[in-house]
């Protein structure tokens, strides 16, 4: 009796496995059943740093238009600005959130050549008063589906330019600032 109990199950194992693979292709929905088409990260200071501000990610044909602002950095001086691959701030100095994201595991580099990391974002200039704006679209980027979505991983500012080139970190020094990438409501 139970080998053919066990056996009854097998298809319906596969069923749900085919299922969520399927589920995992599609788009993710909003609480309200539609596709995610908005993201927004809160960036806060580690340890010692004074950077902040609010970054929005908004899924704009086929890549991510990113927007936004940050105070309390290095005034008249760029920094490297990326998604790293976990969603964990908690680390004083911002290494909970791991290294570059990288799904694909290409080299780092800007974030407009066919091949880089996913989370390669580029610069912000800060002017005088240590503000910068963000304004930069990635091609290839997703919000909450596939294998280049961020929504749940970390956006990392760092204390020094990137300069695009150095393996695999683009030698932009320490993480200044981090917040974790969230789902937001279109148009917040």
């Amino acid at each position: 009796m139970r080998t053919r109990h066990h056996r009854s199950l097998i298809p319906l194992l596969v069923l749900a496995a085919v299922g969520i693979a399927a589920a995992a292709d599609a788009p993710a929905p909003s609480a309200t059943g539609a596709a995610v088409t908005d993201a927004i990260a809160v960036v806060a200071p580690t340890q010692g740093s004074q950077a902040s501000g609010t970054v929005r990610f908004h899924s704009q044909g086929g890549g991510v238009h990113v927007t936004g602002e940050l105070s309390g950095l290095t005034p008249s001086a760029k920094h490297g600005f990326h998604v790293h691959e976990f969603g964990d701030c908690s680390a004083p100095d911002g290494a909970s959130a791991g290294g570059h994201f990288a799904p694909e595991a290409h080299p780092h580099g800007a974030p407009d050549p066919a091949e880089h990391h996913a989370g390669d974002l580029g610069n912000v200039e800060a002017d005088a008063n240590g503000k910068a704006k963000v304004d930069v679209t990635v091609p290839g980027l997703a919000l909450a589906s596939g294998d280049r979505a961020i929504i749940g991983r970390a956006l990392i500012v760092h204390a020094q330019p990137d300069d695009l080139t150095t393996q695999p970190t683009g030698n932009a020094g320490g993480r200044v600032g981090c917040g974790v990438i969230g789902a937001a409501k279109p148009g917040s």
